[in-house]
């Protein structure tokens, strides 16, 4: 790793904490940190920060984090609230933690079944995984679908990531 181009990096809001005050999407912009494309939200109260931008966000959509929220793309709650079989994204693993589970472009997790205090959800990996009732999560899928179809083209757009050159060892002679 090394010599990768410089990078400005953006405060995303993974916790989605701020209750019961909605929120207007103002703007939709690429992020060179990650693969998924980043929501700027206006706040009622005058506030501003980034999410994860879900597929079928778009401009001057209204979102809110609440327990009584709808069941629409972009508003987040906690497991407890999320009906079997919503598609979900930037699922927290410990309460207040903040979102860590499906954030890169295209990912979900399924909710699958509710087991007294815990949430049965099925990762992009196919794995089965419970969760506490009282973690947030986004409803959605991270939106940016088409980035697992970009052609790296040529070496210096590796270099540009930060990749240095490798060479396989089958490809050197004895010496080296």
């Amino acid at each position: 790793q090394g010599g990768e181009h410089k990078r400005f990096l953006r405060t995303i809001d993974f916790k989605r904490n701020k209750e019961n005050v909605p929120a207007t999407v103002r703007a939709i912009q690429y992020d060179p940190n990650r693969t998924c494309n980043i929501a700027l939200l206006y706040y009622a109260d005058g506030t501003k920060s980034y999410i994860l931008a879900p597929l079928g966000l778009n401009l001057g959509d209204v979102i809110i984090s609440s327990k009584d929220a709808d069941i629409k793309v972009g508003n987040a709650k906690l497991l407890a609230h999320i009906p079997i079989g919503t598609l979900v994204h930037n699922v927290e693993l410990n309460p207040g933690r903040g979102g860590q589970m499906a954030r890169s472009a295209g990912a979900y997790v399924q909710v699958m079944a509710k087991e007294g205090d815990t949430v049965l959800l099925r990762m992009p990996s196919g794995e089965l995984r419970n969760v506490k009732q009282n973690c947030r999560a986004t409803v959605g899928q991270v939106g940016n679908l088409d980035n697992k179809k970009i052609v790296i083209g040529k070496a210096v757009a590796n270099r540009k990531r930060g990749i240095r050159p490798h060479v396989r060892g089958g490809a050197m002679n004895p010496v080296d």
